[in-house]
Formats: C-alpha cells, structure tokens, sequence
C-alpha cells in the first residue's frame, strides 16, 4: 500500500477503532491543517509555506475534517457503518477498513521516539502534531506521558524551520480554541 498523506496519517492515528476522535473536532481540524500544510511545503522543497501561516491554518482547517474522511472512505481506508441506537436513532460511524493502516501511520513516530530510525522532516512534522494534540497514548509506548510529549517535541523543533513554525501555529491556535469556550 502507498504512503498515506501526512494527513491522513494524523487522522488515523487521532480516532479510536470504532471511528471515534480522540480528541475535540475543532483542534484535529487545526492539526489536520497543519499537517496538509507541511505536506504540501516538504515536497516542495520550500523553506516555509508563502503569507500568513497562522491564517492558512485557520483557512485550511475549515471542512478538512470532514474532506479528509471522505477521501479515505473513497480509497478504502475508513469504511462508513450506519446503525440504530436504541432501535430508533440513526447514526454513521467512519471505521478502519484495516488496522494495518493505523499502525503504518504510527509506525515511523514510534520508531523516531525509541531511536530506532532516524526521523526525516516528515516523521517529524507528525511527532509534533502528536505532541500537540496530545495523542502520545496512541503510540502505545512504555515511557511516561510528560516524558513522550517532550520527545515528540524534542524531534519536530530539531526538523526543519518549516516543521517548527507549523507545529507552533497549530499549538497556539488548538489552545486558543480550548480557551474561547469559557470567553
């Protein structure tokens, strides 16, 4: 199987087996922009991305939620699953179609944290976004919380200037998401 986009990848990794995030909507969303930001700027070979990039988060994040899932039901990734609670409330969730899939996703992040692999810019951009939704019990890695995060940030900071900035936005703004619901 291809390599998903980076993404794609955050997406798996942020949502249980039975199709639900792990973490608020609103703050995936913001990584998920991130992350296609970095996409598009590590493979094109650009130091950062062009203007503003806390507004091209903001902007990107807007429906990608939503786009990303349907692209990865489109590939076969995630398969929709419709049901009844209680007999009589419809509902549709998004599984995987396979769970081989989340733990490709996974697999280079936890390489990079136990120094197995060295991380390419990537892996790295992926180790922060982890870090910064705090998804690190996702990995299923034997090190303390505190102790993971701190390695995930570790190795995002010592990428590229590109990954850095990003990683940065995304945290400023996923905490100034959590912050404006008690404005």
């Amino acid at each position: 199987m291809n390599r998903l986009p980076l993404h794609e990848d955050l997406y798996l990794i942020a949502h249980d087996q039975s199709g639900r995030p792990l973490v608020h909507r609103s703050s995936l969303a913001l990584g998920l922009a991130g992350a296609a930001l970095l996409e598009l700027t590590l493979s094109a070979s650009r130091p950062a991305p062009p203007g503003d990039v806390r507004l091209l988060v903001k902007r990107t994040a807007d429906g990608l939620y939503d786009r990303t899932r349907a692209a990865m039901v489109a590939s076969g990734v995630l398969v929709r699953v419709r049901g009844r609670r209680l007999g009589m409330l419809p509902y549709t969730r998004h599984r995987l179609a396979d769970v081989a899939s989340v733990v490709r996703a996974s697999s280079g992040v936890r390489s990079a944290v136990e120094g197995w692999k060295p991380p390419d810019a990537r892996c790295a951009a992926l180790c922060g976004l982890v870090a910064v939704l705090r998804l690190e019990a996702e990995l299923y890695l034997d090190q303390p919380a505190n102790r993971l995060v701190g390695r995930l940030r570790e190795i995002a900071s010592a990428a590229s200037p590109a990954v850095g900035e990003v990683v940065a936005v995304v945290d400023t703004l996923v905490g100034e998401a959590a912050v404006a619901v008690y404005r």
